[in-house]
């Protein structure tokens, strides 16, 4: 069964989890022009409006961004200092896959994330995929050294 409804308790698993791997979430106002509603990226930062939040599991997605991107350049995230290629097509697979790494870890379904109205209609086929032990994008994480081939979706590190 699809989760398509607001998880309080799930969202603050989510929370709790992204905040003790020193990604902030930090509550505020945001207007409708955001990307995903209810969120935001700002630095090493997940601004979140909860009034406007509708899938929890975003917030899983967007720390995975961060995550991904390389220390030195989070500060720019959010800025016009980014680059205007940021993510690219290499980090957006990792970050979906470094997600599907940390909905393992905190033991959530994998719709947490791969809702129905996410991923432009792809949600099951990722679904599918990683079920299946199918990990696009796996040497993409072990070449950033979040973890090994052989153990994933155990990470040995959640920040690159």
């Amino acid at each position: 069964m699809m989760q398509t409804t607001y998880d309080e308790a799930i969202l603050n698993r989510i929370v709790n989890f992204i905040k003790s791997i020193q990604i902030d979430v930090i509550p505020t106002r945001l207007n409708d022009d955001t990307f995903l509603p209810g969120l935001h990226l700002k630095g090493q930062a997940i601004l979140i409006d909860k009034s406007k939040l509708k899938y929890p599991g975003d917030l899983l997605h967007e720390a995975g961004h961060i995550a991904v991107t390389v220390a030195q350049e989070r500060s720019k995230i959010g800025t016009s200092e980014m680059e205007k290629s940021w993510p690219c097509m290499g980090d957006e697979i990792a970050a979906i896959l470094w997600s599907y790494a940390a909905l393992h870890h905190l033991n959530l379904n994998p719709d947490v994330v791969f809702h129905p109205n996410g991923y432009k209609d792809a949600s099951n086929w990722f679904i599918e995929q990683f079920t299946s032990e199918v990990y696009m994008g796996l040497p993409l994480l072990v070449w950033m050294e979040f973890c090994d081939t052989e153990t994933f979706p155990k990470m040995k590190k959640w920040l690159r």
